[in-house]
């Protein structure tokens, strides 16, 4: 029997098998896909996420290929109205990498522990049982453990058999992705964004040389981007409702969860996947060493506070009226003043 099996191989649930597998315990982690994939999703990784992925060797591997972003400017329309610097302490730091990217060198962290990645296992059902836990893949495929970790997304499988409530709601409209190559974008270390009328905003965020993704709140995102910004290729779009949604518990016996099948907010901040790769180390190490009680109590508190900080930030950048006047201000004042600069660089990735 093993010890831990782990659903879902995105960046939680990689990160949760590969601090499992360097404590010495013995794990399993399963996807329902047929190989890794090919999107990159999240893009941000704080330095506070390396720092956690520095023991089992991932973390400096992502360093050394993601872009360091050395600030961010926000435009009104197309003029520049805010520049925030990045990098001016150990707290400030961020970088862009698509997501698959991040979780290529997780899987080579998570063989080095002798451990693969067994795709093509969708979880159909599981039994919590009086000592242990069965997994079913199928009619055919089983697995027994311990304990079982969910990190199978928004639409976690694992979360619904266990009957946890995901308490929230969808925000109304539709977002819009477009992942291009521009070898002439300006901002190629810098977040790039846009409020435009009506509460609508554009971000333009480098993933690699001359790679960057375009989000906006309108559609076609590539055509809402105010300024020149002539695309070379368009590598992939997409669009997305944002969700703001939270488990009522983060576990049910000996059944966890963790990532975006615990929780889900704006991507306002870069925090989703940064917030998924927390819950998996502090989940490991309680695993290994004791004190699980104490998982959802410290997990559930760290994502009420990036979800209430997401939205709160998204609903001032959104804002229109007197509330987009007053935000304007307050930005003005920002602009104006060094220490305000660093204290919301530290507000925007805290969590």
């Amino acid at each position: 029997m093993t010890d831990v099996l782990v659903i879902g191989a995105g960046p939680t649930g990689l990160t949760a098998a590969v601090e499992l597998a360097r404590r010495g315990v013995d794990v399993r982690i399963f996807d329902k896909r047929d190989s890794p994939s090919p999107l990159s999703r999240a893009v941000g990784v704080t330095a506070h996420s390396l720092d956690l992925l520095t023991p089992c060797g991932a973390g400096p591997a992502i360093q050394q290929e993601a872009v360091r972003f050395e600030g961010l400017t926000m435009h009104r329309g197309d003029a520049a109205i805010l520049d925030l610097p990045l990098n001016f302490d150990d707290r400030s730091s961020i970088y862009g990498l698509p997501q698959d990217r991040t979780e290529a060198h997780l899987i080579a962290a998570l063989r080095r522990y002798g451990v693969e990645v067994e795709y093509n296992r969708p979880l159909t059902n599981y039994h919590i049982l009086a000592d242990h836990i069965r997994a079913d893949f199928g009619q055919y495929i089983h697995a027994e453990s311990r304990y079982l970790i969910g990190a199978d997304g928004a639409h976690s499988r694992v979360r619904a058999t266990a009957g946890i409530h995901f308490d929230g709601h969808d925000l109304p409209g539709h977002w819009s992705i477009a992942d291009v190559i521009c070898r002439g974008w300006q901002h190629k270390d810098r977040f790039a964004g846009f409020l435009l009328p009506e509460g609508n905003v554009a971000v333009v965020v480098p993933m690699a040389p001359d790679r960057y993704r375009i989000v906006s709140s309108l559609p076609h995102a590539q055509e809402s981007v105010p300024v020149p910004m002539v695309i070379d290729d368009v590598l992939r779009v997409s669009e997305f409702t944002i969700q703001v949604r939270q488990a009522e518990a983060y576990c049910k016996g000996s059944v966890y969860l963790a990532g975006d099948a615990a929780h889900v907010h704006s991507p306002v901040g870069g925090r989703g996947m940064n917030l998924g790769i927390a819950d998996a180390v502090d989940l490991a190490e309680r695993i290994a060493n004791g004190g699980l009680k104490d998982y959802e109590k410290a997990r559930k508190a760290a994502g009420e506070h990036v979800i209430h900080g997401s939205e709160r930030a998204r609903r001032m950048i959104q804002s229109t009226g007197a509330s987009k006047l007053a935000f304007f201000a307050a930005i003005h004042a920002i602009n104006h003043s060094e220490s305000a600069k660093h204290a919301v660089v530290h507000q925007l990735l805290a969590g």
